[in-house]
C-alpha cells in the first residue's frame, strides 16, 4: 500500500520572517562573538571547502527555532544536510555562515541566511550581516526590505567604465574546468572590477541595493541561491540562466545553476559576456607545451573544449559555442 503524502499546512509568512530574522539575528551574534577568538577550522570535502566550529553552532541555534515554530517542516542545512518532518511541501533552506573560508582566515565579510520553500519555490528569504548590524528579507509578490525600508530598483544607467561584477562558483568546480577558466578571464577583462567575495548572499544584498552592476554564478551552489536570488527579484531586478531563459529558481531541479543576474537592460550584456567565453584561449599553465606548432594545437584544443564543455551545459549554446571554437582558430 502506497504511503499517503502529509497534507500541507498553511503557514503565516510573516510570521515565519519574524521567526527567520529573529533565528538568523541571533545567530549573527554567535559568529561575531566567536569569530574574535580562535576558530576550529577543518576540512570538510575533496575540494578544499571548510567548516568552522562557528558553523555548527550557529546551524544548532537556527535548526532550534524553526523545529519550536514549524515542528512539522523539512530543513535542509548546509552542514547537517536533510532534516526530513511530516510536512514535506514547506522545506527549510539554511545557510549559517556563508562567508565559512572568509571567517577562516580573519576576513569579516559573511552573513546568516535562511529561505523557505513551498512546493519547491522559494517564498522569503532573509540574509542578516552580524558585522554590519543589518538584515534584509523579501516575501514573493511583496517586495524587500532593508535596514532603511523597502529597496526599490533604481534606473538603469550604463557604465560609463565597465560593470563591477560579482563572481561565485560552487565548491566542486575545480581548477580545471575550462567553462569556469574562460569565464572568470572574459569577465575580468571586461569589467570594471569583479568581485570574488566568498560568500555569494552578501554579492546578491549588494546587487539588490545597487551597489554592484551585475551577478553571474557557476554551478552555484543550492541552499544559498534561493533566499539571495528572492531578495534580488523582489527587488526589481531579474534573474536568467545561460541559456537566456528567466532563471528556474524551484530547488531540487536538475540543472547546474548557473545563471546571470541585475537589472533587466543590464542582461543581454551579461549574456553576451558568457556566450564570449567560448572564444577564450588560457595558455602557460603548468603543464602545457611551449609556444609554436603544440601551442596552437593546444589553444585550438582549449577552444574546442570550452565550445564543447559550455554546449553540453547549455544546448541552447551549441551553435554559438561551434562558431566561437572556429573563430578562436583564425
Amino acid at each position: 500500500m502506497r504511503a499517503r503524502k502529509a497534507l500541507s499546512t498553511p503557514v503565516d509568512l510573516d510570521h515565519a520572517r519574524a521567526v527567520a530574522l529573529r533565528a538568523a539575528e541571533e545567530a549573527g551574534a554567535l559568529l561575531f562573538a566567536g569569530a574574535k577568538g580562535a576558530v576550529g577550522v577543518r576540512t570538510k570535502s575533496t575540494t578544499g571547502d571548510v567548516v568552522t566550529d562557528l558553523d555548527l553552532a550557529a546551524e544548532a541555534l537556527i535548526v532550534r527555532h524553526i523545529r519550536a515554530a514549524f515542528p512539522r517542516h523539512r530543513i535542509i542545512a548546509e552542514e547537517a544536510g536533510l532534516l526530513d518532518a511530516g510536512d514535506d511541501s514547506w522545506a527549510w533552506l539554511v545557510d549559517p555562515l556563508d562567508g565559512t573560508n572568509n571567517v577562516a582566515i580573519g576576513l569579516s565579510d559573511y552573513v546568516v541566511g535562511i529561505a523557505l520553500c513551498q512546493a519547491g519555490t522559494p517564498v522569503f528569504g532573509v540574509v542578516h550581516d552580524p558585522v554590519r548590524g543589518q538584515s534584509w528579507s523579501a516575501i514573493r509578490g511583496r517586495g524587500t526590505w532593508g535596514p532603511a525600508g523597502a529597496l526599490t530598483r533604481a534606473p538603469y544607467r550604463k557604465p560609463a567604465h565597465g560593470p563591477v561584477l560579482a563572481w561565485a562558483q560552487g565548491y566542486e568546480v575545480g581548477r580545471d574546468d575550462v567553462v569556469a577558466r574562460g569565464l572568470r578571464v572574459l569577465l575580468e577583462s571586461s569589467s570594471r572590477r569583479v568581485l570574488r567575495l566568498w560568500a555569494p548572499l552578501l554579492a546578491w544584498v549588494l546587487l539588490a541595493r545597487g551597489d554592484i552592476d551585475g551577478f553571474v554564478g557557476y554551478r552555484a551552489e543550492a541552499v544559498d541561491l534561493p533566499a539571495g536570488s528572492l531578495i534580488a527579484r523582489e527587488a526589481g531586478l531579474v534573474v536568467h540562466g545561460f541559456d537566456g531563459a528567466p532563471f528556474d529558481e524551484r530547488i531540487g531541479r536538475a540543472h547546474d545553476r548557473s545563471f546571470v543576474a541585475g537589472h533587466p537592460e543590464a542582461i543581454p550584456g551579461l549574456l553576451e559576456l558568457v556566450r564570449a567565453a567560448g572564444r577564450v584561449t588560457v595558455t602557460g599553465l603548468p603543464g602545457e607545451p611551449e609556444r609554436g606548432d603544440a601551442h596552437d594545437q593546444s589553444q585550438d584544443g582549449q577552444a574546442e573544449t570550452v565550445a564543447h564543455e559550455t554546449a553540453h551545459r547549455h544546448p541552447k549554446f551549441v551553435p554559438a559555442a561551434r562558431f566561437q571554437a572556429e573563430q578562436s582558430r583564425q
